[in-house]
């Protein structure tokens, strides 16, 4: 198993400059990947590049570039243009976000996402293989049949002909899906103790393109907090966990609420997201089970980590990727060697 950085978004609490120096430490230590994410503030694509330039081993990967942002061949243009600027250390992370912000931010209509993420990988690919780029989708046509447009080819020459590309899924059709064709999954709040059904399903997608797991990634963020109390760590991912179970989406159409209740947190959930859409965010914290936050987050002191490790890499993870709950950029950096120290008396790591 190797470890990733998952810096999330830029936030009002912390720098670009905090960002940075968080990859840069983690490229030192050997981690595999940083990721960035995106959603209605900073973009995933400007912050890699600015840390590519700057780090020197480390793979950088967007967790997200959502599908509704950029049509298919701006995605392969810019996934090209990263991965020759920086030597073919470019991760594809792909998704297709929620219906509040593709419909509410993008304009682009949230229907059947799963057929209109199967032509866009289609597409992202053809163009970045330098193939002719003509497409006939439901979704996607390409050139439009009525007007001047051609076929065209992608002018620039990549280092790789296909760039490792992943899909952020959370439900089991999605999940089947990002086995039959991407090369990894970027997963979040995955326990080790329920993955066993969702691998399943990914297993199935595998399956339908002739394919086994092998050499697939398993990539979950997972938060990590080091101290002596695993409750007193534990409070510093109850907002966190709040937002996402009770306020990441309608009261309808909510994955990860969909996905705790799955995990057999139903009523809690429920609960979570009761309290939340009522904006009692303090009680919506308070309510989340303190076993939900420990088994997806990595609590406590660095053996128990340690250990915790080891049960992620026998569930099937082949990239844990870390999201720091720190107070600073310094503590941080402490984090991460304690991260990588952590691997290390596991024995798990690659």
């Amino acid at each position: 198993m190797r470890l990733g950085l998952s810096l999330g978004y830029q936030t009002a609490w912390s720098t670009p400059a905090d960002h940075l120096a968080l990859a840069q430490e983690a490229d030192r230590l050997g981690f595999s990947v940083v990721w960035a994410a995106e959603a209605y503030g900073s973009d995933s694509v400007s912050m890699l590049s600015w840390i590519a330039g700057q780090t020197e081993r480390i793979d950088v990967g967007t967790a997200v570039m959502q599908i509704p942002a950029r049509t298919p061949a701006m995605t392969a243009m810019t996934a090209a243009t990263i991965d020759m600027m920086t030597g073919g250390r470019f991760r594809l992370g792909l998704g297709v976000s929620g219906p509040q912000v593709s419909e509410g931010w993008h304009g682009v209509r949230f229907g059947r996402p799963l057929a209109r993420t199967r032509e866009y990988v289609d597409i992202v690919r053809l163009a970045i293989a330098r193939g002719e780029v003509a497409y006939d989708g439901e979704f996607y046509q390409l050139p439009l049949p009525d007007g001047p447009g051609k076929a065209l080819r992608l002018a620039l020459h990549p280092p790789r002909e296909r760039i490792p590309t992943y899909l952020a899924a959370v439900g089991p059709k999605n999940l089947e899906l990002a086995g039959e064709i991407a090369d990894g999954w970027l997963a979040i709040f995955l326990a080790p103790e329920y993955a066993a059904a969702q691998l399943a399903s990914v297993a199935a997608g595998r399956a339908k393109a002739g394919a086994t797991m092998d050499g697939f990634d398993v990539v979950p963020s997972v938060p990590v907090v080091i101290g002596e109390d695993v409750e007193a760590c534990a409070e510093l991912v109850r907002w966190y966990a709040a937002l996402y179970v009770g306020g990441m989406g309608s009261r309808e159409q909510n994955f990860y609420n969909q996905l705790a209740g799955r995990m057999g947190y139903a009523d809690q959930a429920r609960q979570v997201q009761d309290l939340y859409l009522a904006r009692k965010h303090r009680d919506a914290a308070a309510a989340v089970p303190l076993e939900f936050i420990d088994r997806t987050s990595l609590l406590g002191p660095v053996d128990r980590i340690a250990a915790r490790m080891r049960d992620y890499a026998a569930a099937g993870v082949t990239t844990l990727s870390v999201t720091l709950f720190v107070a600073d950029r310094s503590s941080g950096v402490q984090a991460l060697r304690q991260v990588a120290e952590a691997l290390d008396a596991s024995g798990v790591g690659d």
